[in-house]
Formats: structure tokens, sequence, C-alpha cells
């Protein structure tokens, strides 16, 4: 559901900022320490609950203020739009409300609003620890699977409850075995979700690959978190005496993995910083394209990525992005750099934004 309106108080130097947004493509530009991107920042906030430039919440309230809030009107085909709201305290509670009624938890925001970021930090994809990618993973099972959620709350309630029973130190083998049933039944749920997930997202990221760079050939490969060969139960069970002599367990869907590969080995280790920033470009984008062929329309932000890609390759990831037919928003410090050839049914509107205050520029389709 594209937002029709977005308001947003006190969330960095955004005192007070309130606009309409097009269903298509929108662009801000502005300078360093404008505030563009904390605007892409409150969006992500709204969907997810948290930002992408801070675990610390703290961080992104403005200063003297108890709590940032952020308002937005979802579009729906029919009927008045949804109002949904975020508001997170000082003190670290959350407020999500939607249509009014308060929510139960964030999960119903993400529901609502999937978003996808493509910003300089997103690179790290590849480059980062594997917990990056298993987030990428169940982001993406989390919308595909409606049970997803479900058994991975389960299986990390019990994987964190064996992971106390093994530090108290002197646990027999049969005590843990009979503890171990739900963490093997529900990882092998979490599991099953991932690994189907994956194999949807796969052929998607290769055409999305393809129409980015003719010359990058890369496979993704899905590594559940112990041998292929075995199932949970089995991996588990010849795992528990070295589990109780560690203190942990040391294998299971939390060892989960994403590899990309090419032909040479690890993508990290044989590709240039350019091809890096397609293949991880081509990750979002597919991610995304999976989710609308499910008929889940969602948000990119697209946060200064004319600092990551030449002008070729911008207008090819700008040419992707409008042909999902998504809502966009798009930062960038010249304005020249997001001089892109947009489609001239196009609904393009150009923000310029300026210590924390967001103006209109321009409004409407592009000409012929």
């Amino acid at each position: 559901m594209p937002l029709v309106r977005l308001d947003i108080s006190h969330v960095r130097n955004l005192s007070s900022v309130r606009f309409e947004p097009s269903p298509q493509v929108n662009v801000i530009v502005g300078k360093n320490g404008s505030g563009k991107t904390s605007v892409l920042e409150a969006i992500h906030l709204l969907s997810f609950g948290r930002s992408f430039r801070s675990h610390k919440h703290k961080t992104y309230i403005q200063y003297e203020n108890d709590a940032c809030l952020v308002f937005a009107q979802l579009h729906q085909n029919q009927g008045s739009p949804i109002p949904i709201g975020l508001q997170r305290h000082r003190d670290g509670q959350i407020d999500v409300r939607i249509q009014g009624q308060r929510a139960q938890s964030v999960v119903e925001l993400a529901e609502r609003l999937p978003v996808q970021l493509i910003n300089p930090d997103a690179f790290r994809l590849l480059e980062g620890s594997p917990s990056i990618r298993r987030q990428f993973i169940d982001w993406g099972a989390f919308h595909f699977d409606k049970g997803f959620i479900h058994a991975w709350r389960g299986w990390q309630k019990a994987l964190k409850q064996r992971n106390t029973l093994l530090r108290r130190g002197k646990i027999s083998n049969s005590l843990l075995a009979a503890f171990d049933q739900e963490l093997i039944r529900l990882g092998g749920q979490v599991n099953e979700s991932r690994k189907a997930y994956v194999e949807k997202l796969t052929p998607h990221f290769t055409t999305v690959l393809s129409l980015l760079s003719t010359e990058l050939s890369v496979d993704l490969q899905f590594f559940q978190g112990w041998d292929a060969q075995k199932s949970l139960q089995m991996a588990v069970e010849a795992g528990r005496e070295r589990d109780i002599e560690l203190g942990y367990t040391h294998t299971g869907p939390q060892r989960a993995d994403l590899r990309v590969k090419t032909a040479t080995g690890d993508a990290l280790d044989s590709l240039s910083r350019g091809q890096l920033k397609l293949v991880v470009s081509a990750l979002k984008i597919a991610q995304g394209q999976l989710l609308i062929d499910m008929g889940r329309p969602l948000v990119f932000l697209v946060d200064d990525l004319p600092a990551e890609l030449d002008a070729n390759h911008r207008q090819k990831l700008c040419q992707l992005l409008e042909s999902l037919n998504s809502q966009i928003f798009i930062t960038s410090v010249e304005p020249d750099t997001t001089d892109f050839t947009w489609a001239d049914t196009t609904d393009v509107r150009q923000f310029s934004m300026s210590n924390g205050e967001l103006s209109l520029l321009s409004k409407g389709l592009q000409e012929s």
C-alpha cells in the first residue's frame, strides 16, 4: 500500500514534516545533514519499528523531546486510506496504532507496510556477518509464509532456553534430549520456510542481475546451518555432547547463511567493489519483485544511490524500480545525479530538503 500522506515529528532534525508523496517516484534533494535521509529513516521506522542508522532509539529521537512520532495514511484500492502510526519514547516504549486501535506489535506494521532499503550500508549484506544475510532471508520468508513468524518466535524462545540450560553446566544428555523436542520441531519449520524462500528468490535474482550487468554470473546457495545430508534432529542429537562441553548450541538454523558465489569462489573475494554493489542491488530488487508478484505492493527507499553507482547503472537500476510500479523514495546531494529518464507516464515529485524543512519543487507526470 503506497503512502498517501506522511507526518514526521521529532525524528532527528525533523521537528515537524508533513507531505503528500507521489504513489510512484519521489526525489528528495538536499545537502548532507539537511534531513533527507531522516525522511527515509522515519518510513523505515514505521515499517520495522527500528532505524536503519542506529540500534539505539535515543539517537534518532530529537534532543530534549520525550518521544518521536511517525504517522501515515496508506492507500487501499477500495475505501478510505488506512491510518497507521508509531510513537517511540525515550524510555524505549513503543506505541503502535492501526486505524485508531492499539496494535499488539510492530509485526502488524510490517505486514501492512513492507519496505525495502537500498543504501550504502546495504552492501554489508555481502561484507557483514551471516546474521545480516539471515535477516535478509527472514524478511522474505516472513512475507512469503504466514506461519514463519510464529515458528521463528517459538524456535528462538526454545533456543534461548536451551542455551541458558547449557550455561548452567552439569546437565545430562538425557535431560537435554527431553528439552529438545520443540527446538527441533520449530527449527525444522523455520529451515523449510527459509529454504523454500531462497528457491523462489533465486530465479528473480538471476534475471534482475542480468538486466543490470550482462557480464556478471552469480549463484545463490542456501546453507541451513548443519550438514545438508542430515535432518535437524540427527544434527542436534550428534552435537549434544559438544554442546554440553561448549555451553551453547553450536549447530542449527541459528547458523544459516546465504552464500553468494561466482565461478571462482565467494563473490566477496572475486568481484570488484562496483560489481558487489550491483549484486546487492539485484538481491534487493529481486526480493521486492518476488513480493510484488505475490500481490504485495511495497515501498523502496533508495538513499544516496548516485554516490554508489555510475550514471549507466543508476539509469538501469531506476528503470528496474520503475517497472515494478512501486512507490519509490530517492535521496541525493546533487540535483543533476537524479536526472534520470523516467517514463512520460510516471508521476515524479521532486522535493528540496533544507535544515529539516521539506518543500515541493515540482509535481506531475514526466514530459515526453
